[in-house]
């Protein structure tokens, strides 16, 4: 079973980023965690931008966010996009990633 709270669905956008902010209560249900923000209307209305084809950021923002919040999936379109935020995002919620443990300095900056 996941559990899916619905982010825009028969929601306000000030009900959809409550849900974000209050994302980790969900986890005590016992079960996965999935949001879909993606290309949400609250998503272009936090921009200021109707236009679809300009919400990659505040739907990573959300995606990002969530995941730090203890989201176990995200439904998203814009998957490449996506995966490289969320890879940063693990490497600091959920630990640094193996093969990164052992590597010397990368050079003057950093």
């Amino acid at each position: 079973m996941i559990i899916d709270p619905g982010f825009g669905f028969a929601k306000t956008p000030a009900h959809n980023l409550e849900l974000v902010r209050r994302l980790g209560e969900l986890l005590g249900m016992g079960h996965a965690v999935l949001i879909g923000p993606s290309r949400k209307s609250t998503t272009g209305m936090l921009i200021g931008e109707a236009d679809q084809a300009h919400r990659l950021e505040p739907s990573l923002a959300l995606a990002v966010l969530s995941v730090q919040a203890g989201a176990h999936m995200v439904r998203v379109h814009d998957v490449a996009e996506t995966v490289r935020a969320l890879r940063a995002t693990d490497a600091v919620v959920r630990g640094t990633p193996e093969a990164l443990v052992d590597l010397p300095i990368p050079g003057p900056t950093g």
